[in-house]
């Protein structure tokens, strides 16, 4: 198989549920044609497929099959992907969510570049914001890369929360591994963490298209509380939207989509990618 380095074309993909808006093949496309290499990206929706996301299986399988470089990984996937791959980076194995799946050598291997993507967006965007503590809503494929992200940022104290409980204990838990433990915890009073902590973190799909709502309720917004995104379409939510009119210092979702594809263009082509013309490309889409 040839290397993807030397490949004189790339076809990836992204596979996922809902992807229709995904503004993630137009980056990496135009991305590609900046550096004059020929590179199509294919979106793999699973709410458009027999079987949704039962289908990864054979998706994957299809996918090597027909020559693709590689594949981002989103919603519902990012954690079930990792039983079909050969190889996880350090990183990929640390977080136990894959958002990038590489066909290299014959054999499949997982990185995560959600937790760069994530604090190289936080370090620009937050600047100089508390990080003794924060709650975290969410706890899945996204949320444990965001965890993981903060933590390497040096968060002191993290209060997980999700709707499945034993979600939030089990990533506590393999955070605590390689952080240390206190770190990450997981919490059931979510307005009693928050009125505790000096930030607030969103990772659930709650605010995206299709999926309207608050992830917690407006009053418990403040205005010495930073507020963080992931979602970035739309880029302003209704957390965000909240969170301004509380006074907040807020952070949308947009530069984590940009950064994290930075790091995917990368191991896609072997190229490096540029953040800035990256983003450029992104606030003209």
């Amino acid at each position: 198989m040839r290397r993807r380095s030397e490949a004189p074309r790339h076809l990836v993909g992204l596979i996922g549920s809902g992807i229709q808006a995904s503004r993630t093949p137009a980056l990496h496309e135009k991305e590609a044609a900046a550096h004059a290499i020929q590179l199509s990206y294919q979106l793999i929706d699973l709410d458009r497929i027999d079987g949704g996301a039962a289908a990864l299986p054979r998706i994957l399988d299809s996918a090597e099959l027909l020559g693709f470089t590689g594949c981002n990984i989103t919603h519902p996937c990012k954690q079930s992907v990792i039983e079909h791959l050969d190889e996880l980076s350090d990183d990929a194995e640390a977080i136990g969510a894959v958002n990038t799946v590489i066909f290299e050598d014959g054999a499949r291997i997982g990185y995560n570049t959600d937790w760069w993507g994530f604090a190289e967006n936080f370090q620009r965007g937050l600047i100089g914001a508390s990080m003794k503590s924060a709650v975290q809503i969410g706890a899945g494929g996204a949320g444990a890369a965001i965890a993981y992200a903060l933590l390497k940022l040096g968060i002191e104290r993290l209060a997980l929360n999700d709707m499945a409980e034993c979600r939030a204990t089990t990533l506590g838990a393999r955070l605590a591994k390689r952080f240390g433990d206190g770190r990450a915890v997981a919490v059931d009073d979510v307005e009693q963490a928050i009125a505790e902590a000096d930030g607030l973190i969103n990772t659930t799909p709650v605010g995206m298209l299709g999926h309207p709502g608050l992830p917690v309720p407006a009053a418990t917004l403040r205005a010495d509380l930073w507020v963080a995104e992931i979602v970035y379409f739309p880029l302003e939510t209704e957390l965000l939207r909240s969170a301004r009119a509380a006074g907040c210092r807020t952070l949308d979702g947009g530069g984590m989509a940009v950064f994290q594809a930075v790091k995917a263009f990368e191991l896609f082509t072997g190229r490096a990618a540029d953040p800035d013309r990256m983003m450029r490309h992104f606030a003209a889409m």
